[in-house]
């Protein structure tokens, strides 16, 4: 059994709406709100959900690229959210971020050997230098890219190219944990498997622990050992992925799952199209955040929130009626 490396209880990020010259504060965006999960040793733990649900900024409040509202999150025995300055930068180097946009998270003034070294100055690992110039070669290389793109600058690249150069920015410290923020959803499907491969074979090598969040379920389903569903910035279902995906439980990752293109058409299956549109995250539903659209709602689900509960084998849904 692999240890936890990430624990993560009851997780907040609100959001502050303002009004007015005064920036006075008229309500707040729930874009997390009470998420508790956690993520094995060498494991990928897959996040998915529609777009504007939570995802990222989940991944980015634990990492506290955002301050959280509200919770904890344990790496290794160590408290982030209560961190000093000086013990954050240290856990920079175990917990690290890999970008959707390939055109946007990389410094265009800055060559490839600069963005992919920058972080080993500064955590003190290396001085400028042939040691330093080595040990970056040696990252980009496990990372599909060539020593002669060393001194190229981000636009000389394919978005599959400065994908990898992203990825190599978040290896070269040797972490032990990497979220990957929707890292394929920009790049075309053939560079997408080149990407999700890397992974895997980052994975094997190094053991390194993922959360990998994305909108397509069948990526997920390829490169994740666990998927979380989220809606409206709660967790619903948490389960190993052959059993989300083979006996899902709440009704919205039911839904979820029969959007997946089928690509045999004799494998005819009903269709569960979700009514209405997705509530405010500034003013979500009392209870059951999903009751609003769930085919299956009763006046408890408006009066009661579900606890989010194992029904067995680590298989945990947020549903009055999940059995």
């Amino acid at each position: 059994m692999s240890e936890v490396i990430l624990e993560i209880n009851n997780l907040k990020k609100y959001f502050p709406i303002t009004k007015g010259l005064m920036k006075k504060e008229v309500g707040e965006v729930k874009a997390v709100d009470g998420v508790s999960l956690f993520i094995k040793e060498g494991e990928t733990l897959g996040i998915v959900g529609e777009s504007g649900c939570g995802k990222s900024t989940l991944g980015r409040t634990l990492l506290r690229l955002y301050e959280p509202t509200e919770g904890d999150v344990i790496f290794r025995g160590v408290d982030v959210l209560n961190a000093s300055t000086d013990e954050m930068k240290k856990l920079r180097r175990e917990m690290q971020i890999v970008f959707q946009d390939p055109y946007s998270s990389l410094n265009p003034r800055m060559t490839i050997s600069r963005i992919v070294g920058e972080s080993l100055i500064e955590h003190g690992l290396f001085k400028k230098g042939k040691g330093l110039e080595d040990y970056v070669v040696e990252v980009m290389e496990k990372c599909g890219l060539a020593r002669y793109h060393m001194n190229r600058y981000p636009h000389e690249f394919s978005g599959g190219q400065r994908q990898r150069v992203g990825v190599a920015r978040a290896l070269a410290l040797n972490p032990s944990f990497i979220v990957a923020d929707e890292p394929v959803s920009a790049l075309d499907v053939s560079i997408q498997s080149q990407i999700i491969n890397l992974f895997n074979d980052l994975q094997r090598d190094l053991n390194i622990s993922f959360m990998f969040i994305s909108h397509d379920l069948s990526v997920v389903r390829y490169i994740s050992h666990r998927v979380g569903v989220m809606y409206l910035g709660s967790i619903v279902e948490l389960a190993e992925k052959n059993a989300l995906f083979d006996n899902p439980q709440h009704p919205y990752t039911q839904a979820l799952l029969t959007a997946i293109p089928e690509p045999d058409p004799r494998n005819k299956r009903e269709r569960i199209i979700l009514e209405g549109d997705i509530p405010s995250p500034s003013n979500p539903p009392s209870g059951c955040k999903f009751h609003t659209r769930c085919r299956y709602a009763q006046d408890i689900c408006s009066e009661r929130v579900p606890e989010f509960r194992d029904l067995g084998g680590e298989h945990f849904v947020a549903c009055h009626f999940a059995k």
